[in-house]
């Protein structure tokens, strides 16, 4: 039974110790403070490290309500539905490395949050719900506003727990707040009985806690360390394929110093986009399904992969079988379950990926004694051939309306690399990854693995809580907007002043994609009359202005610049711009789903001309 420190995370998670630390026991004398639970629930909160909550109130959870509203520590910020509280506990996290709280009520207030909860889960997103459950007698009785959101969120959280004990309370925030910060980072959900709330107890704080099986991650083992480093500094064609654990683990730096000693060619997922600068020479952009061409041949003719935080998912790899078929793989990841889940692994290392590279980089400096550096310039013959010859690019569009690529690019120059930008999911998502530069960790925020349509606004305004001194973009698309944008209203309310920028090909545009290109441009349901065409619904400058947003519109390429300009002069209030562009843009390149990446096609009927042979 592994007995750890209690935790008081209110620093960034990747900085957390070991969950393998020296048992600690005794502490300092606490005094037991006598209170209601819910009283309990609050100071627990406040010791655990937390300063922001996006929640909404109910039956079960308002005793909470009552006590939170005398806290001086945590700042309650009342959201419009609770997807929205979820998803801003994410962009919070996201943004500032902390773990994002979010709080709603029993029944459909916790069935609200399934999806922000579903979604950090796929991206390892250290969040804590708190959910109130009906009284501990009632359970199980269909009681009015009861379900089992303990046994609904099992497979999606990282660990769930039940209280229906007052006395338990510390030691479950406490616990939650651990175990979604260390290791692999994930959510965590707290479901807590009424009746839990309103009794008696005593608080006091655990200086421990017990965690039976829990594991926080071993530190990487020598031998893989030096093999990796063996292969590295032997390797002809080396690629390194970089996760989103890298920024979980807050490695840059790490990464930083290991391409610039490897030499090796960098390509950096949807979800680690701003891991390593995107103006370094070694890196190739994205891979993928709508990477770049010159990361996608990189890895489909390497024969060394080293994956570091990332999980050869299918967006990525597409067919599997064919998916860098010449290559080495070493991987490296903290979560033991995913190595060798999808792909055959070489050389498997398990661990944080800042013990890795801290380990990794002096074994390589030693194998470069005994080897010498490798000879790599014809490597990058052919990489900087495929760079120059296939440049991410748009061509002019057809119908008058501006290009998206264009508007997106610009927001990027405009406003700069310390901005924070948060997409949704779609088109305007994959060209937000492309024509944005990423110059830092944590500047790119979205919903990766289940593809969360609505994600962009909340998550923005989570990101400007954490990060308040940032400004922040959310790009969105005008399907993505209609789901969560009355979050809006919150921002509003409480001088959260995010922008938006909504681009408007009025359409569900990634869908409307897929029907041209595989359905016979037979376009069914897919057109949202927001934009094209005589009418606007909703019109979307007149909707930000009636929840309080300045509304601004641009429909000509000549007009981009200065509106942009505009949105960001105005900062004492959320800004919504509309973006009319063209429903004909596609996102190119692109692997069609299933097939191999080597059919990637770098525009419509262009396919890269590259030799397949060995």
């Amino acid at each position: 039974m592994a007995q750890v420190k209690a935790p008081k995370p209110s620093a960034p998670a990747q900085n957390a110790p070991s969950a393998h630390t020296t048992p600690v026991s005794g502490g300092s004398a606490q005094v037991r403070e006598e209170m209601n639970g819910a009283q309990s629930l609050i100071r627990s909160l406040e010791q655990a490290g937390a300063t922001d909550i996006f929640g909404l109130p109910g039956g079960a959870i308002l005793p909470a309500y009552d006590p939170l509203m005398d806290s001086t520590i945590l700042r309650h910020i009342l959201v419009r539905h609770e997807q929205g509280a979820g998803h801003a506990a994410q962009g919070y996290a996201h943004a500032t490395g902390r773990p994002g709280v979010c709080i709603a009520t029993s029944g459909p207030g916790a069935t609200n949050l399934v999806t922000p909860i579903a979604d950090a889960n796929m991206d390892s997103i250290p969040l804590v719900a708190i959910t109130g459950q009906v009284g501990a007698a009632m359970i199980g009785t269909d009681a009015f506003q009861e379900a089992d959101i303990v046994g609904i969120t099992q497979p999606i959280t990282k660990h769930n727990m039940l209280v229906t004990n007052p006395d338990d309370i510390p030691r479950a925030v406490a616990e939650a707040f651990y175990i979604a910060t260390h290791g692999r980072p994930g959510p965590v959900l707290v479901d807590i009985a009424k009746s839990a709330l309103q009794e008696r107890t005593h608080f006091s704080w655990p200086t421990t806690i017990d965690l039976p099986g829990f594991n926080a991650g071993a530190k990487p083992h020598a031998k893989t360390i030096q093999e990796a480093a063996r292969l590295l500094a032997t390797a002809r064609r080396p690629v390194l394929y970089v996760g989103g654990g890298v920024i979980r683990s807050g490695a840059s730096a790490g990464l930083r110093k290991l391409t610039d000693l490897s030499g090796a060619a960098v390509v950096t997922t949807l979800m680690a986009r701003g891991a390593l600068p995107d103006s370094h020479p070694q890196h190739l952009g994205m891979p993928g399904m709508h990477g770049t061409v010159a990361a996608v041949a990189a890895l489909q003719k390497a024969d060394l992969v080293v994956a570091l935080g990332a999980r050869f998912d299918d967006r990525v790899t597409g067919k599997l079988e064919s998916f860098a078929p010449l290559a080495t793989i070493v991987h490296a990841d903290i979560d033991p379950a995913e190595i060798g889940k999808n792909r055959k692994v070489d050389v498997p290392i398990v661990g944080d990926l800042k013990d890795v590279f801290a380990a990794l980089v002096p074994a390589l400096k030693e194998e470069h004694l005994k080897h010498g550096k490798p000879d790599l310039e014809a490597w990058w013959v052919q990489l900087d051939d495929w760079r120059d010859t296939y440049q991410l690019g748009f061509t002019p569009t057809e119908d008058g309306h501006s290009s998206p690529q264009h508007v997106i690019q610009r927001l990027g120059e405009i406003s700069g690399p310390e901005t924070i930008f948060t997409a949704g999911v779609g088109q305007h998502q994959m060209w937000a990854s492309q024509f944005i530069k990423y110059e830092r960790p944590n500047s790119w925020i979205n919903s990766g693995g289940l593809g969360t349509m609505g994600f962009s606004v909340p998550a923005a305004m989570g990101a400007k809580v954490g990060e308040p001194d940032r400004t922040v973009w959310a790009i969105d698309g005008d399907g993505c907007f209609q789901m969560t944008n009355q979050e809006l209203v919150t921002c509003a309310l409480n001088e959260i002043p995010i922008k938006v920028a909504i681009i408007n090909n009025s359409s569900l545009g990634m869908v409307r994609q897929w029907q041209t290109l595989f359905y016979n441009q037979r376009y069914s349901f897919t057109d949202l009359n927001t934009g094209h065409g005589t009418r606007r619904i909703p019109d979307f400058v007149k909707l930000a202005e009636s929840m309080g947003c300045a509304g601004l519109r641009c429909e000509t390429d000549a007009d981009v610049d200065a509106t942009i300009k505009r949105a960001m002069e105005i900062n004492d209030q959320p800004v919504v711009v509309d973006f009319t562009v063209s429903r004909d843009a596609m996102v190119w390149p692109m692997v069609a789903a299933g097939t191999s990446n080597d059919e990637i096609q770098y525009a419509k009927g262009i396919a890269p001309k590259w030799d397949r042979e060995d």
